[in-house]
């Protein structure tokens, strides 16, 4: 089963986050007291799935949840073969929908500057809140699939 292992925050863009017991999310907005949430982009949440950080970790690198500035490190589900659109349920209340897929990484970028490297571009995920409520590691995610037009 897909799950969140880690909620993390920043009050500063350009940052790794900090891991945090639960996180409240709100509808149209993004992780209250995260520096990323805005009611103007698409970006609300960003997700990054701990099979990517480990590909970073078999490559020598001392990276964890957080580090990627990721607002939710998933388990157990292939993020990046999400379209988007994709509804996403997490824990008992909160949708979030797949707004895009990738980034392009800025030079600035605190995990750049000290590996090098950074797996955000390609394999990291963005959402809107469809719908707020709060979130913890140990909770669940089930993809709610695109409805065909």
């Amino acid at each position: 089963m897909a799950k969140v292992i880690a909620v993390c925050t920043s009050q500063a863009k350009g940052t790794r986050k900090e891991l945090v017991p639960d996180g409240l999310l709100k509808e149209g907005y993004g992780m209250v007291g995260d520096a990323h949430a805005d009611a103007g982009t698409h970006r609300q949440i960003s997700l990054l799935a701990i099979e990517s950080i480990d590909k970073m970790r078999q490559l020598g690198y001392k990276v964890g949840p957080g580090d990627f500035a990721e607002n939710l490190t998933t388990e157990g589900i292939d993020l990046v073969a999400l379209p988007v659109g994709t509804g996403v349920a997490v824990g008992k209340e909160v949708i979030l929908e797949i707004s895009q897929i990738g980034k392009q990484c800025h030079t600035g970028c605190a995990v750049f500057k000290q590996t090098g490297k950074c797996i955000m571009p390609k394999e990291g995920v963005f959402a809107r809140v469809i719908r707020g409520g709060t979130v913890k590691a140990g909770d669940g995610i089930d993809v709610k699939p695109k409805d065909r037009d």
